[in-house]
């Protein structure tokens, strides 16, 4: 399944995923000039086929042009993510991933997105999560 290959990405793959998640669509051209300190255009093109193989992007054929789009959506990549995140660094806890975020030096929350925080947890301890 795709979204558990989201955390087995490399950082480029990520780099190219995000590039394409924020324009919805993408060709290897686009997304080489949207890359930081970018390959070459044929290494862009193998990291897109690379992507498709690993079950991540898809493709339409515009004229010669492949043009790319996710597979997998954008929350469903996020959740994985994040699944691997708190596995790797918090030892599957919420609760220490959720305090290192508060606690971050440069996390600065709003009075309006503790609020939602607020609700959220409000809400799962509700449904029992």
């Amino acid at each position: 399944m795709a979204n558990e290959n989201t955390a087995q990405l490399s950082r480029r793959e990520r780099q190219i995923m995000d590039v394409i998640y924020r324009a919805g669509r993408a060709t290897a051209a686009q997304v080489q000039a949207r890359l930081p300190d970018p390959p070459s255009y044929s290494a862009v093109r193998a990291m897109l086929r690379i992507l498709e193989e690993k079950g991540h992007l898809d493709h339409r054929q515009d004229g010669l042009t492949y043009v790319f789009f996710p597979i997998v959506p954008a929350e469903t990549a996020q959740r994985s993510a994040v699944s691997h995140l708190m596995q790797t660094f918090f030892g599957g806890s919420a609760e220490r991933a959720v305090a290192a975020v508060l606690e971050a030096s440069d996390t600065k929350l709003s009075r309006s997105e503790l609020d939602r925080i607020a609700a959220m947890v409000a809400a799962a301890r509700q449904a029992g999560k």
